[in-house]
């Protein structure tokens, strides 16, 4: 009798091989691949994973993402046909928060959620019964205005990576070195493709741009503008595009190497918010914000909903105000988190963002 021995080669290993027989790769397809590669193995959400969003954190902040949404609703007309569209789900905490302030508020919506792992897909269908996935934007519905919700999702699409030498600007990319992956300068890149008032950035300075998020924000706005609709884009990042190398992993709730172990971290990036509004007004889209996250939280009544879920529960005082401390404080999410609105031309401006 013979056996066979199988063996699965990890993606550093794929990543190894690729880089060895045709030369190092972009730092925007590193990224890609590790980020597809995790995202499919792993539940990353909560205590028992790599970090917490401010959905895990509190369901204030899904209440009053789903009751921004459901006012600009009721201010367009109340419209017939209206879905609500989720980019990066997660667990579909925020979608089920969300979901069940908008019943309250009078709006039952399809859920239309776009998710590519099966692992992840299986946790929102135990919190959210009648839900359509898709891959993708491109099979989202195309009648009927879009109301929809991206946390924590533009943060994760890949970027090159622009450094500033003595050469001029050169993209990064990501080379070997005794079998370890190292970021290098490769080949040059023409200073037009550099904002003005970036080009001219201390020597050694990196200009992240990530072709990935505009073409995402780009078909958004074309959906806005056609169909109707809002977006609301929260994360982490800076409201002008700025040159800093923001690329981080985490791993068990700490800071790693983003170039060790590619695939077994979360691997992210600052969002460049101006370069998102430009993305989303070519395509005809009103672009409201950004404004910061604890701002935007405090007008929609986060402080009345908290007191509220403490006069319920009088034993989770403690741990309501924990939770709107960490997602509104300055020192803690409510400064670098900003949140940017899309509108189709003829819908009101969400609530929180003036």
């Amino acid at each position: 009798m013979s056996y066979k021995l199988s063996f699965s080669p990890s993606l550093a290993d794929t990543l190894r091989r690729l880089i060895a027989t045709s030369g190092p790769i972009s730092v925007a397809e590193y990224m890609a691949r590790a980020n597809a590669h995790y995202y499919a193995t792993r539940d990353p959400f909560g205590a028992g994973g790599d970090f917490a969003t401010a959905p895990e954190i509190s369901q204030m902040f899904g209440e009053l993402a789903g009751l921004c949404l459901a006012d600009a609703w009721d201010r367009a007309g109340r419209p017939r046909r209206t879905s609500y569209v989720e980019l990066g789900p997660g667990r579909g905490t925020l979608a089920a928060d969300a979901l069940r302030a908008m019943r309250a508020a009078g709006l039952e919506p399809p859920v239309e959620l776009v998710e590519t792992s099966k692992l992840l897909r299986a946790k929102q269908a135990e919190r959210l019964p009648a839900v359509r996935w898709h891959d993708d934007l491109a099979t989202l519905p195309e009648t009927g205005p879009l109301l929809v919700v991206a946390n924590e999702f533009f943060d994760a699409l890949p970027v090159r990576q622009l450094v500033r030498s003595g050469f001029g600007w050169r993209e990064r990319v990501v080379d070997l070195e005794a079998e370890r992956f190292v970021p290098r300068p490769g080949a040059p890149v023409p200073a037009s493709a550099i904002p003005a008032h970036v080009r001219e950035a201390p020597q050694a300075s990196v200009l992240e741009v990530s072709p990935a998020a505009a073409a995402v924000v780009r078909e958004l706005a074309r959906r806005l503008v056609a169909q109707g609709g809002v977006a609301l884009i929260v994360d982490y990042g800076h409201a002008r595009t700025a040159a800093a190398d923001t690329l981080q992993a985490v791993r068990g709730h700490a800071y790693a190497d983003p170039w060790t172990d590619p695939g077994e971290s979360d691997l992210t990036v600052h969002v460049d918010f101006e370069a998102l509004a430009a993305a989303a007004e070519a395509e005809g889209a009103r672009v409201v914000g950004p404004v910061e996250q604890g701002a935007w939280l405090t007008a929609l009544g986060i402080d009345a909903r908290a007191a509220a879920l403490a006069a319920a529960a009088p034993a989770r005082r403690e741990e309501v105000e924990a939770a709107r401390r960490r997602l509104v404080d300055a020192d803690q999410m409510g400064t670098l988190f900003k949140v940017v609105a899309l509108a189709a031309p003829d819908w009101p401006d969400p609530a929180g963002l003036a």
